[in-house]
């Protein structure tokens, strides 16, 4: 990337709310995918077979707890490798947003780990981590100011297949 390029990108505007969740919902059209192929093989590997007792399915607690660590692994996975290979899922690019490190870089492996981390629970209490964009001078989300990273709008002339 060229300097005169970074530094248009810093007046490049935050992304907002809906940009943001809409980039959430084909990203986790793609992680459920994954994660039905991750249960496909799994099922496959283990032969893991749940039982009907008084109305109930039982299954295994060692199976499910390890195809959870592994759904959970997965889905950091391919935010991690998205997130610090381009700054784009693929929700991402299709809503012209990228997430960047405060300075202006790629983000790294612990700031991916961080905001992983802290994006669960901030969506996952009513949102109120995603919320935060409303009251920020910036418009970041608290996952944003844990991980020390951004995620800009893009405008529509950008095409990240120009090489």
């Amino acid at each position: 990337m060229s300097e005169p390029e970074v530094l248009e990108e810093q007046n490049f505007p935050r992304a907002g709310l809906f940009r943001r969740l809409a980039a959430l919902i084909y990203d986790i059209f793609l992680v459920a995918a994954i994660w039905m192929l991750l249960g496909f093989i799994f099922q496959q590997i283990f032969g893991i077979e749940n039982q009907v007792i008084d109305g109930r399915v039982m299954t295994d607690p060692v199976a499910d707890n390890l195809l959870f660590i592994l759904m959970i692994l997965s889905c950091f996975t391919f935010y991690s490798w998205f997130w610090m290979r381009s700054g784009q899922t693929l929700g991402m690019l299709a809503w012209r947003i990228r997430v960047k490190s405060i300075e202006e870089g790629k983000i790294n492996f612990t700031q991916a780990l961080v905001r992983f981390l802290a994006a669960w629970p901030a969506f996952l209490m009513l949102g109120l981590g995603y919320f935060w964009i409303f009251f920020d001078d910036q418009g970041d989300a608290v996952h944003d100011k844990l991980s020390y990273s951004k995620v800009i709008v893009l405008p529509k002339s950008y095409s990240p297949f120009n090489s």
